[in-house]
């Protein structure tokens, strides 16, 4: 069975190596070479047996090179031509055609087809014309000496313009595989962006929101432990594992955001309802309860209209901070400023803790969510050290997305 299917795909095999021959680059000129010493052979061989003079046999030469050489020499176009013309010369003046030369004919009309551009559609179709001249011999010109001379004449006539559209044939197959290539390449890369973007979108999402609320149970966890007077050694115990707990899902959470933000790009704009600046005055609650410090909220200016991705961006950059603040600078109080000024919101949240100079432990994603987030519709974010001691996040937002061309 195994020998009957390798005998069954060995004209598919030889076919396929056949055309990644042709394909080669030095093809043509190994092909043309090998048929013009044949077609020249072929000539002599004639002109010695038929007894013709030094002169037939020369011209007789000349046109057997005259209808192989071009394939070497010349693009296909030129070759097309050139070997046609030669051929159609021989047969009209000689009466002959070396069998090399014929086939020659059939592989530069091909290679005209399959070699011409798409937009060369007038190329094409006389490579179709040049089986014309064939026609007209087979009909009104002079009749040939020898029946084989007429064969190859009624041949050429007859497969010439198959050459030609089998040339377009193999180019048009050659052109849709590569163009369903290109789009399978950007689909696969349209996936993979997109794949990025949301795993980006999702780390932020876990970032701000999952990771804001187990700090507030570490935290909440820890001030009970040594908040609450005469808690039994036993409470003490379970508080500070509840403690222990919530830091270690907080050490395992950033594992997973960093497995999610790797070769991450900035997502797409959040698709469904995301809080925004009517629900800042529960997070600052939501914040002093747990931190057990001052917190304030200041207002400047007169209020303006945002955008909801532009409130969403500012509850969150303060919403980081706060985390931030809470994590790196227990116990501190924190004020967090909004000013409207006539296209813009300002964000200021500063707390008054060691700074940058005290125990800050290794740099996480939320600075990188918050530039992102900010970058994301226009804005800009800065941190660093507080005038005065603390430290400080400022944020510049527009009031509205500038749309992209």
């Amino acid at each position: 069975m195994v020998a009957v299917s390798q005998m069954g795909n060995r004209p598919g095999v030889l076919a396929a190596k056949a055309r990644e021959a042709l394909g080669s680059r030095h093809a043509p000129v190994v092909v043309g070479l090998s048929l013009a010493l044949l077609g020249l052979t072929e000539a002599i061989v004639r002109a010695a047996t038929s007894g013709a003079d030094a002169v037939s046999v020369l011209a007789l030469g000349l046109l057997a090179c005259g209808t192989t050489v071009p394939l070497a020499v010349f693009a296909a176009a030129a070759a097309a031509f050139i070997t046609c013309a030669t051929s159609v010369l021989s047969l009209a003046g000689f009466h002959t055609l070396t069998a090399a030369g014929f086939v020659a004919v059939l592989i530069a009309l091909y290679q005209l087809g399959r070699a011409t551009p798409q937009l060369h559609g007038l190329l094409r179709l006389s490579g179709i014309g040049l089986a014309v001249p064939f026609l007209v011999l087979t009909f009104t010109g002079p009749h040939p000496t020898s029946s084989e001379a007429a064969a190859l004449t009624v041949l050429l006539a007859a497969l010439a313009p198959g050459a030609v559209i089998g040339g377009i044939a193999e180019r048009a197959r050659r052109e849709a595989r590569e163009n369903s290539a290109a789009r399978q390449m950007i689909a696969n890369t349209l996936i993979e962006h997109t794949a990025r973007g949301e795993r980006a979108r999702i780390a932020r999402e876990m970032h701000d929101v999952v990771a804001h609320y187990v700090s507030m149970v570490a935290v909440q966890a820890e001030s009970a432990r040594l908040g609450v007077p005469g808690l039994p050694a036993a409470g003490a115990e379970r508080f500070s594992a509840i403690g222990d707990t919530a830091r270690a899902a907080l050490v395992e959470m950033r594992r997973l955001l960093g497995v999610l933000r790797e070769d991450a790009e900035i997502g797409a704009a959040e698709r469904h309802p995301q809080p925004g600046l009517d629900q800042l005055n529960e997070l600052m609650d939501e914040a002093r309860e747990a931190a057990g410090s001052a917190t304030r909220l200041i207002l400047r200016g007169r209020p303006i209209t945002l955008e909801p991705g532009v409130e969403l961006v500012a509850y969150r950059i303060v919403q980081e901070a706060l985390t931030n603040a809470r994590r790196h600078a227990p116990g501190a109080a924190v004020d967090v400023e909004l000013t409207y000024a006539d296209a813009s919101l300002l964000l200021r949240i500063r707390d008054n803790g060691p700074g940058p100079d005290g125990p800050v432990p290794a740099a996480g994603h939320g600075l990188t969510g918050m530039q992102e987030r900010a970058s994301a519709v226009g804005g800009m974010v800065r941190t660093g050290a507080a005038l005065g001691g603390g430290y400080v996040v400022e944020a510049i937002l527009p009031a509205r997305i500038a749309a992209r061309a």
